[in-house]
């Protein structure tokens, strides 16, 4: 099987636009998290918002897939390349605007409204990425909850060690700040009310944010070839389902650690050969106890745990992606991650409070999305 390479990242958040901004903003334990009231009818809530206003998905993901191009030095067009973009929400705030003017107005609309619907269905914005960068292979859009990121990536990854493609773009995008998503999630009880506090005693829930990460993946052949930068190297991954509830995890995390069981076996590695994990941690009560007693069961000799969402909020569909960026700049920086807004431990985990400088071969990644959506990819050096 074909050595998958990472050879150029693309990224913004909450907590920068870009990459670098990004991780330096985390590395010094800043929030991109504040008090917003996008929405006049709904009342103000900690967010993770890019800018002053919610972003749009179209331009979210123009910008990441060119910067993850200037990195990794390609120049268009990319014929060949696969594109493998995710998202959960994909263009669901304009569907919320179209319904909104017509329940307004449904009567005087001319045809011409409806015209360019077919540009927003779901997976036309990994279409809109393959025309972008004049690719007219393979193209594909995953869907799988808070799970999407990390799946296109090991999609991606699959189709590169099966020679399907030598290079591919992959990764997920995500402008989830809509009203019905906001009040959905307040329903449910599932949104904190100060902000984000990942394997806190004092966790409120989780806080949206907008954020998109994007990877240029090459054959390590490839790579060679054309002398690439190479960020780490993508050993394996596991996907498993719970079929078990629409929002709640398994509560004894079978089907968790059957993901991460069958990441570290085809990457072939121990838990013992694990250094960092960037944990899904996304604040709710649910979610961090699970995984907490995962991992504990999983990596009893104790393992480096951050979860990055109390720094740009939980972008839902690109948060796994958002975790690999991170724990590749981990890699290549040799710094663990602080988990920020975590000050009272309720759980026996080794938590990173602040960063700090470690030794790091291979870390994992993890990400449990709602229907029971486990995703985890292992990286390396």
């Amino acid at each position: 099987m074909a050595k998958v390479l990472v050879t150029g990242i693309g990224l913004i958040s909450a907590l920068g636009g870009n990459l670098e901004d990004s991780w330096r903003n985390l590395i010094a334990g800043k929030s991109g998290i504040r008090l917003h009231q996008p929405f006049p009818e709904l009342t103000p809530l900690p967010l993770g918002l890019i800018g002053q206003q919610p972003s749009e998905l179209k331009m979210l993901t123009q910008m990441v897939v060119a910067s993850a191009l200037q990195d990794s030095g390609l120049v268009l067009p990319l014929a060949d390349c696969a594109v493998v973009i995710g998202s959960s929400r994909s263009y669901q705030a304009s569907w919320e605007t179209l319904a909104r003017q017509m329940y307004e107005d449904a009567a005087n609309l001319p045809v011409s409204f409806f015209g360019n619907w077919l540009d927003t269905l779901p997976h036309m914005n990994a279409i809109a990425a393959a025309r972008q960068i004049g690719a007219s292979g393979i193209v594909l859009a995953p869907m799988a909850a808070c799970a999407t990121g990390i799946w296109s990536i090991a999609q991606a990854a699959l189709l590169i060690q099966t020679g399907q493609c030598q290079q591919a773009i992959a990764g997920a995008v995500e402008a989830p700040i809509t009203p019905l998503t906001l009040a959905g999630f307040q329903q449910m009880g599932a949104l904190a009310k100060t902000g984000a506090y990942p394997f806190d005693l004092y966790r409120e829930g989780l806080v949206l944010g907008e954020g998109a990460a994007v990877f240029v993946l090459e054959s390590a052949e490839l790579a060679k070839q054309r002398q690439a930068k190479v960020y780490g190297e993508i050993l394996g991954f596991g996907l498993t389902n719970d079929a078990y509830h629409g929002n709640s995890p398994e509560p004894e995390g079978k089907s968790a650690i059957a993901a991460i069981k069958q990441c570290l076996e085809r990457s072939c590695l121990t838990p013992a050969d694990i250094d960092y994990i960037h944990a899904h941690g996304t604040a709710t009560q649910l979610n961090d106890q699970m995984e907490s007693m995962v991992i504990q069961r999983l990596f009893p000799q104790g393992v480096a745990v951050s979860s990055t969402k109390g720094s740009t909020g939980h972008t839902l569909g690109a948060s796994g992606a958002l975790g690999v960026a991170f724990s590749l700049m981990a890699l290549k920086h040799q710094i663990l991650p602080p988990c920020v807004g975590f000050q009272q431990p309720e759980f026996d985990l080794d938590i990173v409070t602040s960063a700090r400088l470690s030794k790091i071969r291979q870390v994992l990644c993890c990400s449990f999305g709602f229907g029971g959506q486990n995703a985890a990819i292992a990286l390396a050096r």
